[in-house]
Parts: C-alpha cells; sequence; structure tokens
C-alpha cells in the first residue's frame, strides 16, 4: 500500500484500498518535498508569503512597524514548532533567529483546507477550522460540510498561477483569507470524515491524474484532541480500550498520537501540550465524551508507571 504514512495510527484510513505499487501517495512534508522538485518552494513560507503581497523578510531585515509574526523559513515537522508573535523592536532583537522570518500579523479565522489538483486546478475542496486551546493546541476541529466560495477562488487562482504541472492533493492554511503555509499533500487527520470512496478517488488522483469522487452526501464531522501537560512519559492504554471508544455511537475513528517506545521530546509539539488522542465523530459530545474516556485509560497507565 504505497500510501506512505509515518504515523501508524493512521494506516487504519487506508487499510483495504488497493493502491498499485507504482503510485506514491505522500501524506508527510518530508516525502511531498522529495517527490516534487519543481514545486517545493511552496514549502519556503517566506516565499508563500511574499507571492501574495504580504509584508515578510527574513530574520535580519527589521520590520517597520509591530506587531508582526515570527516563524522558521522551512518547517517539514509541523505542529507550529517555534512560530510566535513579536509586538516590539525590542523583542525582535533579542528573538533574533537564524532560519526564521517575519510576516505581517495576519487577523481572522484560520483555516485549513485540503484540494484536489489537476495540473494546478482544483476539482475538490473541502474546509476546516480549529476550535483553539492555549499555547498552539486545539480542543477540537470542524471539518465542515459547506464550501467557501470567496476562499476557494482566492485559493484556487493562486494555485492555478503557481502550481501549474501539479497532480494531487494540497493542504492550504489560511488567515483571514491568506494563505500561511502549504503543503503538498492532504490532512490525514480525518480523512474517513471526507466520506465513503475519498481515499479511492485519492488513489485515482495520483494513478491517472484524474479526480473522480461523487461527494453528494458530505455531512459536518469533528476531529477531537486530547492534550496532556509536557513532562512524564506517557503510555498507551490498556489493551481493548481503543477498540472500544472506535465502537461507540456516532465514532468515526480513534487514534492514539504518539510513539511510546520514543522520548517524548521526539515528538514534534506544541508549546501548550503533548498530544495523546484523535477521535473523529460525526457527534460533537459522542466525540467529547469518548475523549474523557481516553483521558483516564492514559491518565491510569501514567499513573501505573
Amino acid at each position: 500500500m504505497p500510501i506512505h504514512e509515518a504515523d501508524p495510527w493512521r494506516l487504519q484510513y487506508f487499510d483495504g484500498v488497493d493502491c498499485p505499487a507504482h503510485v506514491h501517495v505522500p501524506t508527510e512534508d518530508s516525502d511531498a518535498w522529495s517527490w516534487n522538485p519543481r514545486h517545493r518552494w511552496v514549502y519556503d513560507k517566506l516565499a508563500v508569503a511574499l507571492s501574495q503581497g504580504l509584508r515578510a523578510a527574513p530574520h535580519g531585515v527589521a520590520p517597520e512597524t509591530y506587531p508582526v509574526f515570527s516563524k522558521p523559513i522551512v518547517n517539514l515537522r509541523g505542529m507550529g514548532v517555534d512560530s510566535r508573535p513579536i509586538g516590539s523592536a525590542d523583542e525582535y532583537r533579542t528573538g533574533l533567529t537564524a532560519g526564521h522570518f517575519w510576516t505581517e500579523l495576519l487577523e481572522g479565522e484560520h483555516v485549513s483546507t485540503d484540494a484536489a489538483l489537476v495540473d494546478g486546478a482544483p476539482l475538490w475542496w473541502r474546509h476546516a477550522t480549529g476550535v483553539a486551546g492555549p499555547g498552539g493546541t486545539f480542543d477540537h476541529w470542524v471539518v465542515h460540510a459547506a464550501s467557501r466560495p470567496g476562499l476557494e477562488a482566492y485559493c484556487g487562482d493562486w494555485s492555478r498561477r503557481l502550481l501549474r504541472g501539479y497532480t494531487g492533493m494540497v493542504n492550504f492554511e489560511t488567515i483571514g483569507g491568506r494563505i500561511i503555509e502549504v503543503h503538498l499533500r492532504f490532512a490525514d487527520q480525518w480523512p474517513d470524515l471526507y466520506g465513503p470512496g475519498w481515499v479511492e478517488a485519492l488513489v485515482g488522483l495520483y494513478e491517472s491524474g484524474t479526480w473522480r469522487f461523487a461527494d453528494d452526501d458530505r455531512a459536518t464531522g469533528y476531529s477531537v484532541v486530547l492534550f496532556a501537560p509536557h513532562g512524564g512519559r506517557p503510555r498507551h492504554p490498556a489493551a481493548g480500550v481503543l477498540e472500544a471508544v472506535r465502537g461507540r455511537p456516532g465514532i468515526s475513528s480513534a487514534q492514539i498520537t504518539f510513539h511510546e517506545d520514543r522520548d517524548p521530546a521526539a515528538h514534534a509539539m506544541p508549546p501548550g501540550g503533548f498530544r495523546l488522542a484523535i477521535v473523529n465523530c460525526r457527534d460533537l459530545r459522542a466525540g467529547v465524551e469518548a475523549r474523557s474516556i481516553l483521558a483516564a485509560a492514559l491518565e491510569a497507565g501514567r499513573a501505573a508507571t
């Protein structure tokens, strides 16, 4: 199954779907960067900002006005690592960091958008918004059934101009209708919420360069996230807990999202917490209840070590 997934807890989305051996579908930015030399420039976040006429420059070129937002020019690990607002010239001078850039501080809704492109032209869209928690964490994401015509027009125009020749999935992150990040992949946190047949359409896109997905029964879904404070070494819950959660009404999938045998510091995590689990669901209340069950099981495992 050449859908290349580094996180074993997400293989559940692709099991049972035939993908020919010569077809390679990336879910990781490192693979997408390696396999798309012509279009890998989109991982340069400074270039993406400048392509839209946003005020932006590498550290070393001082902003004329504040506040601004600072982050690495390239970050293939994700999770908002080392990103932060800068409110003054003094804060900028003390925080100068090689390999980082600043851009104007955007305001408005933060949207994650997946799109299927053929020769840079979008043929399918799906949008998600996050309910933020502290320190770059999220309480849950809403995977919306509704379209966003304005955002689709803006990102579609950008991709037609700058991604010609690219066929595959793309993920846009936007704030206030402006692009802050582009990924040559889809968001692999919730493909089960896109509906039956979506993974088959994904394989077809990479195999034949065509997009065939009816998408006539889309419904809003939710991706409920469990974070814990940094510190300690988490352990997976007891056998059977995860399967019991997955079997609850309204639950689409459940994931334990860390490697038990790795040092917690080896995981890319936001400053506000360590991500332990994700529950995807059609019913938000059911997802929150399932998260509570996993939280109790994970806490019991932590206390026992």
